[in-house]
């Protein structure tokens, strides 16, 4: 490896931004509610309930719950953040006088790197690889003023939104094996269902008949399609937000708190509602999965903005200190406690661990997420205690500055 200039070296612990730290902490964690029923069950179930599973009793409100407050608004967070660290990583070489360029984007082509292997060798639904694309993209865009990036933003979010519409009413149009091909990936039928189980609870190998072709899915069509551009465009949102100052509590505690009341007060009753019309409608193929996934579409943006509003809340009360850092030092480490979430839940679901794939039930899903949080909590204050970096991101960071970077603490 070559001897970085100077100038490339990775920002220190003590350089850091704890409200942007703890956002990302909290965000990481909140995936997992999703995430987990993606693990767990066959991969029509993350978007349709009732694919799989029983839906009575504790399952049932694991599920709506899960819907209200987690599903997309998560990632929404994830996307914001990863638009304000293209502003921050770029904006403090290019404040010394020196390109940001090659830094970005040889940062990037790791991190889609990373990416493609946790996809393919672990888990299909990796956010990696696509937030790696969009981040080449977004790069471009870095020094245009906040207002213009909001603009761009909204439109490109946008543009998801209406390809979902035009595609659902578009559906009478449709060939006969086109539409029956769509169908089984919201509504399986038991011979799919039975595939898609014995393969993940067979061997890592045996996994690969669905992981392959889902993640190339995921990766090529869905990109083109939803993926990239609400995740760029939240991206592009995320740097105006960043240049704003509303993501590093700069703002007064009445600001954050109708930042909150804006999500908030519009966004669960958005969701609520667009919740309810899909139980009305039996999660049916033509309504739910084109025009009544519109209601969370949006309405999952504006909880995110409240859920933002809260932590930055958090984040400036001083009694809440010792939550901050929990939750800060789960961000420092966001990589690796991302990666880690996926190696403890298929060694919990796959046949290469315990093979519980298809058995768990919703309300037992949410224990184990609890479990992985108290995990991840307790374990990332302590990790930091003695070294500089999370595993994942030593390695990241040691592939991007082109040396092994330093990763003991300084005693």
């Amino acid at each position: 490896m070559t001897k970085p200039t100077a100038l490339q070296t990775p920002t220190a612990p003590s350089e850091r931004i704890i409200a942007l730290d703890a956002l990302r902490g909290f965000a990481v964690l909140g995936i997992l509610i999703m995430n987990v029923q993606s693990y767990s069950m066959i991969e029509a179930a993350y978007i349709n309930p009732t694919a799989y599973g029983d839906l009575t009793g504790i399952n049932r409100w694991v599920s709506v719950l899960s819907h209200l407050l987690a599903d997309g608004k998560f990632m929404a967070i994830f996307s914001i953040l990863f638009g304000a660290g293209v502003v921050l990583m770029t904006g403090k070489v290019e404040a010394k006088g020196r390109s940001a360029v090659g830094l970005h984007y040889r940062r990037t082509l790791w991190l889609i790197v990373i990416g493609m292997i946790h996809a393919y060798l672990l888990w299909y639904g990796d956010i990696l690889t696509a937030y790696g694309v969009c981040a080449l993209l977004v790069f471009l865009f870095r020094k245009v003023s906040p207002k213009w990036l909001l603009v761009i933003g909204l439109i490109s979010v946008s543009v998801a939104s209406l390809l979902y519409l035009s595609f659902g009413f578009s559906l009478p149009y449709w060939p006969a094996e086109s539409y029956q091909n769509v169908l089984q990936a919201w509504q399986p039928g038991a011979e799919k269902v039975s595939q898609e189980i014995s393969s993940y609870q067979g061997s890592w190998l045996e996994q690969m008949s669905h992981r392959v072709p889902a993640a190339l899915m995921f990766q090529t069509f869905l990109f083109m399609i939803w993926v990239g551009w609400r995740a760029g465009g939240l991206m592009l949102v995320g740097m105006a937000l960043f240049k704003w100052g509303l993501l590093t509590a700069q703002r007064s505690k009445r600001f954050y708190s109708r930042l909150t009341a804006i999500g908030f007060l519009p966004g669960f009753p958005l969701v609520i509602y667009g919740m309810a019309r899909n139980y009305q409608a039996n999660w049916s193929f033509d309504y739910s999965m084109f025009i009544g996934n519109q209601f969370n579409y949006w309405g999952s943006i504006l909880i995110a903005l409240g859920y933002i509003g809260v932590i930055m809340l958090i984040c400036k009360s001083i009694h809440l200190s010792k939550l901050t850092g929990r939750f800060a030092a789960v961000g420092r480490m966001a990589l690796t406690n991302y990666l880690m979430q996926t190696i403890i839940c298929t060694t919990i679901f796959y046949g290469h661990g315990l093979g519980f794939f298809g058995r768990i039930e919703r309300g037992g899903q949410i224990l184990i997420v609890f479990i992985v949080w108290i995990l991840q909590l307790w374990l990332s204050p302590i990790w930091l205690r003695y070294f500089r970096f999370g595993p994942a991101e030593w390695v990241w960071r040691s592939l991007t500055y082109l040396r092994l970077q330093p990763v003991r603490q300084k005693p």
